[in-house]
């Protein structure tokens, strides 16, 4: 038995917390010394420790409930550990939730469905346990201490109180435990006036939190009411009518009088709440907040409540609270599907419950699915349940029609940023002049206050997240608003899209100064429809996108993007015009980038022929496309045509353009590199020098083209046995891209596998081996596993393992390495070649000489079809056949 004025921890689940405060508020009136959790323990505390202390004071009363089982819970920890030290445990039952089989013999008393004083009393007797009286029972008429102190204390849990109009519980609200528990929290950690704001966009439950907040603490208050606030002119009324109810007014009552005499009504009193709901505008809400010691909540779209109220951010479900509803509405729905449906409408509470509604009445998965890809703004209409107003489409009708009377041009920008992706768009870069904006966005991209004014509006109306200056949609609201725009409607968004996009434009993808500014803006420029993009301005950023996605490495990105484009802009502006060879000038290089020469080179061979028949020999689109056609040709083995295409371009460039223009210096390079293979070295280290030298002083010394010069220069020097000049200037050259570009640039790691083999050449192996294994590290995680530079860069490192004589080591990462090459390249692609050259020699050393002959065989006769019979790769082979043969 616990002796009146024992101490007694009070377990109980977060989600029963009205329970447990009406426990302790009873326990304590009763005499016992009580320890709850929400009282006691302050912010900083260690739980942990907290927890130990209690359970090691005192005895534990345990309120059993669904939740409490729950065995991510610390109660799971409570109870475990009382039971463990074989310590008393006073078990109640706040509902029919069964218990772990180790707690079903202890006799649980049950407090469900009982009425305040039966549910007093078997609260107490379960504390105090069973006695029989020594004396005289004393007479009952003094009351407890709390009360003797004038404390009303609370109701038994769900009972509601005498002034009530909160609208009906919802019998199917799922979830929010954590929010509910932190509003209980918020409200109560103060003695002044707690007023919480629940913001967040519609159908997202801020009203059903508010609805069953007030429900599930209904016992913790003496007065709860309801306000409909969309209306502001409509609250004084409705205060009125509470001031009523409370005595403070009579009905006759002129409404000032009446909202005077309740404000002075609840500063005298304590546990009251006001629910704000659908209230919008702060200031106008602001006159109506009382004083006093009570609570109000405020729901709203509106996230702009730090003057007046604590704001709560309300999101979309978390996945399992989404599958708990759709599974308990619609049984038959299997865990999967469920999850594919929480994910198409990104959790959101509203549609959620449409969803069901629909699937419930007879639509099947399918249907619904293609529904929603279709005409999702008749989709997300139809299913409102009728605790909801208005359906999630109407909701966004609604706060456009809304947007068209009071703010047009943050319905123009809705309507434009409905077109781009999901992603927060940077409306605050949008800085670049635009020629003939449309009307309603001129004013946006001319006055940073205009466009604050029209980020402002659609966060008001909760159908935009606004955060540093970037506007961004929620993917479903983007696509009702995208669905419900006339066709007229959606020309003028595809124009004020564009307008958007040129005015954040950058500048040019290849100049390191535009980089910070891209990754904010390459979301839109890929989701945009080509079609929808009628500038010159518009179209070059589409493009330049995609080279900037290129340089890093990620062209199995722009790849189906270009030939999205390619394909509209051919069909839309003939496959002559400039802004469709643009496309396909940068589609040559992506198929380049993903080793597709076939269709690569054919590209680049049909646009420099489209080009000189439309521009001429000269013009500079054209000599453009004839240096790219040059790297094509050398890529294919065709050297000496490469070197003659290159020769005619630079001296055509040099004579337009100019000796230092950055074109001519490209060219220059190019035709170094066919110099160089054509075994020419002197003169291309001459031309390689003279422009390095002029990109220095023409683009800097950083520049990224400056620096892929400057290790053409590195391999010059190399060549003519400059090593130690070689290794110096490539180090430079590496320090400089990690610096400008990041060390995990595509650039970077090629310059980084440069300098092993500079640093190998140098004698230097151990840091050479080191410098492949973390190039090797960084490609796997940058490019992935199969990508061709990762599988030559480990087969550089499986040769380092060799020479340390790390044989097996070696061997296996060459095997692996050569599968994946002829997976990804193919079976005669050169480095495929070169790997199993290096798995040949290994299976020789491991004494599989036989293995090693048979492999090698194969690789000469390879390499003789494709290299042919004097190349050095095809002698090598050869020496290495005669050698195993030897050996044999």
């Amino acid at each position: 038995m616990v002796e009146v004025g024992g101490r007694v921890f009070v377990s109980h689940a977060g989600a029963d917390r009205a329970w447990a405060e009406w426990v302790a508020w009873q326990l304590q009136d009763a005499g016992y010394e009580v320890e709850l959790d929400c009282w006691d323990w302050g912010a900083g505390d260690n739980f942990v420790l907290k927890m130990n202390e209690a359970l090691g004071s005192g005895r534990m009363l345990a309120l059993f409930s669904e939740a409490y089982f729950d065995p991510e819970r610390f109660t799971t920890q409570e109870w475990t550990a009382v039971v463990a030290a074989k310590e008393k445990l006073i078990p109640l039952r706040l509902d029919a939730a069964s218990a772990p089989q180790v707690l079903r013999p202890l006799i649980a008393p049950s407090l469900e469905g009982l009425e305040v004083d039966e549910a007093r009393r078997v609260l107490l007797e379960a504390v105090a346990g069973p006695r029989r009286p020594d004396g005289e029972p004393a007479f009952p008429g003094g009351g407890g201490r709390l009360r003797g102190m004038g404390g009303s204390g609370p109701r038994l849990p769900g009972s509601l109180p005498r002034v009530w109009n909160l609208p009906g519980r919802n019998a199917g609200f799922t979830g929010r435990e954590g929010l509910l528990v932190h509003l209980r929290q918020a409200l109560t950690s103060g003695s002044r006036v707690a007023v919480e704001a629940l913001r967040g966009r519609g159908g997202v439950g801020k009203t059903q939190l508010a609805i069953e907040y007030g429900h599930r603490f209904a016992g913790e208050y003496e007065l709860a009411w309801w306000i409909r606030s969309e209306e502001p002119a409509l609250i004084p009324d409705q205060l009125a009518a509470l001031a009523v109810k409370t005595g403070a007014a009579q009905a006759d009552t002129e409404p000032g009088e009446a909202l005077e005499a309740l404000g002075e009504e609840l500063r005298t009193r304590g546990r009251w709440l006001l629910v704000f709901d659908n209230a919008e505008d702060p200031a106008a809400l602001a006159p109506y907040l009382p004083g006093g010691s009570g609570h109000v909540l405020i729901t709203s779209r509106n996230p702009h409540w730090q003057d007046a109220a604590i704001a709560v951010e309300v999101d979309g479900f978390a996945r399992t609270e989404s599958l708990s509803l759709l599974q308990a509405r619609v049984p038959e729905l299997a865990g999967h599907d469920a999850d594919r449906l929480a994910q198409e409408l990104e959790d959101l509470p509203l549609a959620l419950v449409q969803c069901a509604a629909l699937l419930r009445d007879g639509l099947t998965l399918p249907q619904y699915l293609r529904l929603l890809r279709e005409n999702i703004s008749k989709v997300l209409d139809k299913g409102c349940p009728y605790s909801y107003p208005v359906s999630l489409a109407a909701q966004i009708r609604l706060s456009t029609e809304h947007l068209a009377d009071t703010q047009p041009t943050a319905l123009a920008l809705l309507q434009a940023c409905a077109l781009l992706a999901p992603e927060p768009f940077p409306l605050h870069t949008c800085t670049q002049p635009v020629t003939d904006p449309p009307l309603a966005l001129a004013a946006l991209l001319n006055d940073p206050l205009e466009a604050s004014d029209a980020r402002g509006a659609l966060a008001q109306q909760g159908l935009a997240r606004v955060q540093d200056g970037a506007v961004q949609l929620h993917r479903l609201t983007q696509a009702v608003v995208r669905d419900q725009l006339t066709p007229a409607e959606r020309g003028s968004a595809a124009r004020a899209a564009e307008a958007l996009l040129t005015a954040a434009y950058p500048g040019r993808a290849s100049d390191p100064t535009t980089w910070p500014a891209w990754p904010d803006l390459v979301p839109h420029l890929l989701e945009v429809d080509p079609a929808d993009l009628t500038t010159e301005d518009g179209r070059n950023a589409a493009c330049d996108a995609c080279w900037y996605l290129m340089d890093r490495g990620n062209a199995s990105i722009a790849l189906p993007r270009l030939e999205h484009i390619f394909r509209t802009w051919t069909r839309q502006l003939g496959p002559d015009h400039e802004h469709t060879l643009w496309a396909a000038n940068y589609l040559a290089r992506a198929y380049g980038d993903m080793r597709n020469h076939t269709q690569g080179r054919a590209l680049a061979e049909d646009t420099l022929e489209r080009r000189r028949r439309v521009l001429g020999e000269d013009d500079p689109h054209t000599l453009t496309s004839a240096s790219n056609l040059a790297s094509w040709l050398a890529e294919s083995g065709e050297v000496e045509a490469a070197r003659v295409l290159a020769e005619d371009t630079l001296e055509r460039q040099r004579r337009i353009r100019g000796e230092d223009h950055p074109g001519t210096l490209i060219t220059a390079s190019i035709l170094a590199n066919r110099l160089a293979e054509s075994g020419e070295a002197e003169a291309a280290r001459a031309l390689t020098e003279d422009t390095l030298e002029r990109l220095r002083r023409v683009l800097g010394e950083d520049n990224p083209r400056t620096l892929h010069t400057a290790l053409d220069l590195a391999d010059r020097l190399a060549e003519s046995g400059e090593v130690e000049a070689s290794r110096v200037l490539t180090e430079d050259t590496l320090e400089r891209l990690r610096r400008v570009l990041g060390e995990d640039h595509p650039h970077a790691l090629h310059t980084a596998l440069d300098l092993a083999d500079r640093l190998a050449e140098s004698g230097e192996t151990e840091a050479a081996r080191a410098l492949t294994e973390d190039t090797l590290e960084r490609r796997r995680r940058v490019l992935g596993e199969d990508h061709p530079h990762t599988l030559i860069t480990a087969s550089n490192l499986a040769r380092w393992l060799a020479e340390s004589g790390e044989a097996e080591a070696s061997r296996v990462l060459t095997e692996d390495t050569l599968e994946r090459l002829r997976r990804v390249l193919g079976e005669d692609h050169p480095h495929t070649l070169h790997t199993a050259s290096i798995l040949a020699i290994d299976l020789a050393q491991s004494g599989e000489v036989e293995a090693a002959r048979v492999l090698t065989e194969d690789t000469l006769e390879r390499r003789r079809r494709v290299l042919g019979e004097d190349d050095p790769h095809t002698l090598h082979s050869a020496q290495i056949l005669i050698w195993l043969r030897g050996e044999a």
